[in-house]
């Protein structure tokens, strides 16, 4: 089963390889540090102090282990120890700083980038928005931005201080000891080898867990988007049985996953602690014979130590860079699309359209199927305040025709004018102002019913919301419950009814006055009590505009000043109802008598 692209959980697949280019891309993302740079170097700098503070520390102790001799005491058991505990308050005052530096750093850039992500979002085609899931967007805002969080926050500040750990460490232990660290890096291979060996199977391991999760994901989530499904089926036992067993394959995988693990830390264990017994052997001899001090030793154990775990968090910091670094792509690969822009560079502002549309020999197939002309030299004029109806079966073209109006796409060949003008000479924004749409299944935002209707016109006054409701017939109901226009609707409007929800969508239609409206069957799933309110609330919304009617109930239509019948991308019919059906054995009649004969039937 494929991978589900909800899943929060970042891939092992997604880990993107130390390149060049790879480098390149991060660094763009690195550009949004650029208002915040001064504390982001402030926090480099603190950074780089508590890795010298803490590299004095095994010093500082070796120095009190060596106070016990009087041969080898430079300073009081008692004045060391007063030393060390300013050492651990200055570096405890350190970590603070680096913690609140790069977090306030991180959270300040983490906002701009996901500004700046959704405001590109919103602004891309519907073009590039159809090829992707929302699930797939929604995670580039959330998994992604986190991941880059994390690397600014934490990650690379540590990244940072385990490399100055380590090469400051080797320097100083071969600076204590030249032979003891060639004694101590003698068990290095051991660690090294056994990562190669282990990781192997590890990271095969980890990539199927991933998958396994991700079906058992996938499972869940397709049940409870489809839960009415599932139960009037009664197959909630079946759903959960395949949960199961997807769980199942994640646990086999996890146990074999958790054995190369323990296997690996085990060689890490024994090979660092069998170093460290070799250490201690081989510099107890060295103190024995006098070539180096007790104190010395336990300095050099210590930083041994310490580079030990330094060494060993480098590569789990490593991945989660090569991780960063994918994500760095996929935000790239948004930030870094074409949105949606006017197509003249002096397009302008028309103001108030008349309502006056023409389509001239409009070719036209979807990005996502060329291959399919959807339109095929299609020619269509309705005049200003004209009431039209596009009819025909499922695929002609009725829901292209008004997509290529709002310039969600643009025609291969042919051109669309408003008002004698050029659609795309239009300015984008200028375009949309004047086109409202009562869809067929409305989807409203999860808020307020004053926040819905108010998106018709943001900004509009408590009155003019009342007013719109009042005209869609909607203020009755509305002020029928006890929150009014305050009534939180759930999310896509799911506590209102199909008829409320419509009545809502026609405010909103009626608060933002457009020139063009165009109704997608508003009426057709709603019952005779609803149809009739929503349908009064139409008639007064078409009043003085240019209406374009996505018809599937033909006796809806029959008032339409202009019916247009498409076949294969084409008009095939044009005229009134009555002119229509004195066709006799046209396409348009012969539609209204089979569903005359199926509702009398």
């Amino acid at each position: 089963m494929a991978k589900s692209r909800f899943s929060a959980t970042i891939d092992p697949r997604d880990k993107k390889p130390l390149s060049k280019n790879s480098l390149k891309q991060a660094w763009r993302i690195f550009g949004f540090l650029r208002p915040y740079r001064v504390l982001f170097i402030s926090g480099m700098v603190v950074l780089l102090l508590s890795g010298l503070t803490s590299m004095s520390f095994p010093f500082i102790a070796g120095q009190l282990v060596d106070s016990v001799s009087s041969v080898f005491r430079k300073w009081t058991r008692n004045e060391i120890a007063l030393t060390m505990c300013g050492v651990l308050l200055v570096q405890a005052f350190l970590s603070f700083m680096r913690v609140e530096i790069f977090f306030r750093v991180s959270e300040q850039s983490m906002r701009d980038i996901r500004f700046r992500l959704f405001s590109k979002i919103m602004s891309l085609p519907i073009s590039f928005i159809e090829k992707r899931r929302v699930g797939e967007l929604t995670s580039r805002l959330t998994s992604d931005v986190t991941q880059l969080q994390d690397i600014l926050s934490f990650i690379l500040a540590e990244f940072v201080r385990q490399v100055l750990t380590v090469v400051l460490g080797l320097g100083i232990i071969f600076w204590v000891s030249t032979r003891l660290s060639l004694v101590m890096l003698a068990s290095f291979p051991f660690i090294v080898v056994g990562g190669i060996i282990f990781g192997k199977f590890i990271r095969k391991l980890s990539k199927k867990v991933t998958d396994d999760l991700a079906a058992a994901n996938t499972i869940a989530e397709e049940s409870l988007q489809s839960i009415n499904t599932v139960k009037s089926f009664t197959n909630e036992a079946y759903e959960a049985n395949r949960y199961y067993v997807a769980l199942q394959n994640v646990l086999g995988n996890s146990l074999r996953s958790a054995r190369f693990r323990g296997l690996f830390i085990s060689t890490v264990i024994f090979s660092v602690f069998g170093g460290i017994v070799l250490v201690l052997w081989y510099g107890l001899g060295l103190v024995e014979s006098g070539d180096l001090t007790i104190g010395k030793l336990v300095s050099f154990i210590l930083y041994t130590t310490f580079i030990a775990a330094a060494a060993g968090g480098l590569g789990d910091l490593y991945g989660q860079i090569q991780k960063t670094i994918g994500s760095s792509e996929r935000i790239l690969e948004i930030l870094d699309a074409d949105a949606e822009e006017d197509s003249v560079e002096n397009a302008i502002d028309p103001g108030r359209a008349g309502g006056a549309i023409e389509f001239k020999n409009i070719v036209f197939a979807y990005p996502s199927r060329e291959e399919v002309e959807v339109l095929q030299g299609l020619n269509l004029s309705i005049s200003p305040g004209q009431k039209v109806a596009l009819v025909g079966k499922s695929g002609a073209g009725k829901s292209t025709i008004v997509q290529l109006l709002m310039r969600f796409y643009k025609p291969g060949s042919g051109e669309i004018s408003l008002d004698g003008r050029n659609i795309h000479e239009v300015k984008l924004e200028a375009l949309r102002r004047n086109i409202g749409i009562v869809p067929q299944e409305v989807l409203l935002f999860g808020g307020t019913i004053m926040e819905n209707i108010s998106y018709g016109k943001p900004g509009a006054s408590l009155d003019e919301i009342v007013q719109a409701a009042r005209k869609a017939n909607a203020w009755e109901f509305i002020s029928g419950f006890p929150d009014g226009l305050s009534t939180v609707v759930g999310e896509r409007g799911i506590k209102l009814s199909g008829g409320q929800r419509q009545r809502i969508a026609i405010a909103r239609a009626i608060l933002k006055d457009p020139a063009i409206l165009i109704l997608d069957e508003a009426t057709s799933s709603l019952d005779s009590e609803s149809e009739r309110l929503v349908q009064d609330a139409l008639d007064l919304l078409m009043e003085n505009r240019t209406t374009i009617i996505i018809a599937h109930r033909l006796a809806t239509i029959r008032k339409a000043d202009n019916i247009f019948v498409l076949q294969d991308g084409k008009i095939l019919e044009q005229g009134s109802h009555d002119e229509l059906m004195e066709l006799g054995e046209g396409f348009y009649a012969r539609l209204v008598k089979m569903q005359l004969d199926w509702v009398e039937g």
